[in-house]
């Protein structure tokens, strides 16, 4: 089958619904292979990749910034800034292989793909591990819990004052680090392998609350059409070490692929200064408001 980003929505529907994924529970979609073609000898991963004709990215089921469409095409805002820069790169198309949040840094350090597109928020931590390119989009945190919200839960700093309150994160997601800097103990903390599984979670009353990025639980509620939760609109955003926590998410690549960033960030420049950016941006539920601004990888990996 060609590589691209036909995907079936049966393996996607299938291995999101698996709890406790690691980083050998990668799957391949659209017929190709978690691995790539040999890399000869002092060859980049760029040059590979244009020679062989794709690339291989690892992306994780969280909307909006990667998942499957009902009828198995893979989109969302992180893939379609990829896309398009990755066209543009010269390279024909682009290898999908779906994973576990958790697990994208661990598959990419392990070479079973080449970039990460998943929305993933740039940090010092990360940036240990990984390559970032500049940023895509920033953003703010949001919760949702019952219609009502009955236990008038308004920000992190509410959860931690109630200790019957409990809250759902995606395994390995930053709202988890800034759930328990706001003081809200570990046995507060219900970890779940995707966004579906979270708000799956609240409907059942496992959990009270769920957190994630604003564009990503709005994608979520609008998806669950379910009249029985709300978003809580005057969320106060978090505040950790004395910091904003507003986020601003990249595509990661492997240490090392020095070039590839660079090639990534000019043609990234080129859609901030055209506009391209925001256009593409927009169906995702992202507005000007989101657009990352000047900030740059370097300055939030000090």
């Amino acid at each position: 089958m060609k590589r691209g980003l036909r995907i079936l929505l049966a393996v996607l529907l299938s291995s999101v619904a698996v709890a406790g994924c690691s980083k050998d529970n990668a799957k391949p979609v659209n017929g190709g292979t978690a691995g790539n073609v040999q890399q000869s000898a002092g060859e980049s991963t760029l040059d590979k990749a244009k020679k062989q004709g794709f690339i291989t990215v690892g992306f994780a089921n969280e909307k909006p910034y990667a998942y499957a469409t009902p009828d198995g095409k893979l989109t969302g805002e992180a893939v379609e800034v990829a896309r398009t820069i990755i066209t543009k790169l010269g390279i024909k198309e682009m290898n999908g292989v779906l994973t576990e949040f958790g697990s994208l840094i661990p598959g990419l350090k392990a070479e079973r793909f080449d970039i990460i597109t998943a929305g993933m928020f740039v940090t010092p931590e990360r940036g240990k591990e990984v390559l970032f390119a500049n940023p895509e989009y920033s953003i703010g945190e949001a919760i949702a819990v019952q219609k009502g919200n009955p236990k008038g839960i308004h920000s992190y700093k509410d959860i931690a004052s109630k200790q019957d309150v409990k809250v759902a994160v995606m395994v390995g997601a930053i709202e988890e680090q800034y759930l328990t800097k706001s003081g809200v103990a570990k046995n507060q903390i219900v970890t779940v392998p995707d966004q579906p599984s979270a708000i799956s979670a609240l409907q059942s009353d496992r959990v009270q609350v769920v957190t994630m990025t604003g564009p990503s639980l709005q994608a979520m509620l609008d998806s669950a059409k379910d009249d029985k939760l709300e978003r809580v609109k005057d969320f106060e955003q978090p505040t950790v070490d004395g910091k904003s926590v507003r986020g601003y998410g990249a595509a990661a690549f492997r240490m090392g692929d020095d070039d590839f960033v660079k090639a990534y960030n000019e043609e990234l420049e080129k859609l901030k200064s055209s506009g391209e950016l925001l256009t593409i941006l927009i169906p995702f539920g992202f507005t000007e408001e989101e657009l990352p601004g000047k900030m740059t990888a370097t300055e939030l990996t000090k």
